[in-house]
């Protein structure tokens, strides 16, 4: 099964959704750690229902086509639990920002400083929209983000990952923009 095929369902282990939902839940709920195109989510959900691990059923709808929510099999479920606690593979790290600060000494100062100080505002943009997100979950699940049974747990573990790697990247983006500025 594809890394995308558990995203998917890790999504449907929470709730059944429409091929729709699941695309939009990429965006917001686990748009921090990861991400997949409409085009990429149907043909997923059409391999993970070949195979027995999710299935639809048909909701009729007024003045709108009727639409497919998926559910999450027994089958599913167990490959999912199985799959959690393997290993993850190891992913290759490409960072073009990262790739730009290699050859940044060829660079003029004052540009490369625009450069990563520009990327700073954009990182530190998402970690405002985290910690937004973090504050409504201390709000509305305080009882669950203690309890690593719940799914709501998960959820908070995995944000506060995407805050990590905001908040620091932001962080380096500065330090790097502070030095090219002394530079001159």
């Amino acid at each position: 099964m594809t890394t995308l095929g558990y995203a998917i369902l890790g999504l449907l282990s929470r709730e059944t959704l429409s091929g729709y939902d699941l695309t939009r839940r990429m965006g917001e709920q686990v748009g921090y750690f990861w991400s997949a195109r409409h085009s990429q989510v149907y043909p997923e959900l059409a391999r993970l229902e070949a195979e027995g691990y999710v299935t639809h059923s048909v909701v009729e709808q007024r003045e709108r086509p009727d639409k497919k929510v998926y559910e999450i099999t027994g089958t599913g479920l167990a490959a999912l639990r199985e799959w959690v606690t393997e290993p993850a593979r190891p992913r290759p790290t490409r960072d073009e920002l990262v790739l730009k600060a290699y050859s940044v000494w060829l660079a003029d100062p004052a540009e490369a400083a625009r450069l990563f100080r520009e990327a700073a505002s954009r990182h530190e943009g998402q970690l405002e929209r985290y910690e937004e997100i973090e504050g409504w979950m201390k709000r509305e699940w305080a009882e669950d983000l203690g309890r690593p049974g719940s799914p709501r747990f998960a959820s908070y573990a995995t944000l506060r990952r995407g805050l990590g790697y905001e908040r620091e990247y932001a962080a380096w983006c500065r330090w790097l923009a502070d030095a090219l500025e002394g530079i001159r």
